[in-house]
């Protein structure tokens, strides 16, 4: 399994960004061939971070193209900032 970390600081509406990344984003992960899992998560004071899991490293990387794709074009507003981006094979889960 791959996974890509993504964390966005500066965040502006957190709670907007979530409706947003639930309602737009989250039905184009599904659609990533390899999906595993996607989690966002407000880790307060301005930060979000995403997680999306994949069977493979193609599935990963597509992730990271369309993160970039949706937030430029739906979010850019609410993460101004670009994201710190680290992606991997998962060593160990439970």
């Amino acid at each position: 399994m791959y996974a890509a970390v993504r964390r966005y600081e500066g965040v502006t509406d957190p709670v907007e960004a979530g409706r947003l990344v639930a309602e737009g984003f989250v039905p184009l992960m599904r659609e990533v061939s390899g999906f595993v899992a996607y989690y966002w998560i407000d880790a307060g004071d301005g930060v979000m971070v995403s997680t999306s899991v994949f069977q493979d490293e193609a599935g990963a990387e597509e992730s990271i193209t369309r993160a970039a794709d949706f937030v430029r074009e739906n979010l850019a507003a609410l993460l101004p900032n670009p994201p710190q981006i680290m992606a991997g094979e998962v060593v160990a889960s439970a």
